[in-house]
Parts: structure tokens; C-alpha cells; sequence
């Protein structure tokens, strides 16, 4: 029981150093593909 609570602690030390060192450019948003997201094209205006 004392090596997973010495675990835990070492882990959750580990983990709060990577965030700190991070700061705001870690992305918590998951799986995300390409680069940034861009508004949807304007559609082509319709010829007569």
C-alpha cells in the first residue's frame, strides 16, 4: 500500500511539473487534426 501511495504522489508531482512548464500552450481539447480551425468558406455566388 505504501509503494502506490509513493507512486501516486511521485505521478502526480511529475504530472503538475509538465503543466506548469506547459502553461497555456498545452491543449487539453483532445485528438485534433490539421492546424487551426478556419471559419467555413463563403460560398460562390450563383450565375445566371
Amino acid at each position: 500500500m505504501l509503494k502506490i501511495a509513493i507512486g501516486f504522489a511521485i505521478f502526480a508531482a511529475l504530472s503538475l511539473f509538465v503543466i506548469m512548464k506547459a502553461g497555456d500552450k498545452a491543449s487539453l481539447g483532445g485528438e485534433q487534426h490539421g492546424g487551426d480551425i478556419h471559419a467555413p468558406a463563403e460560398p460562390a455566388p450563383a450565375s445566371r
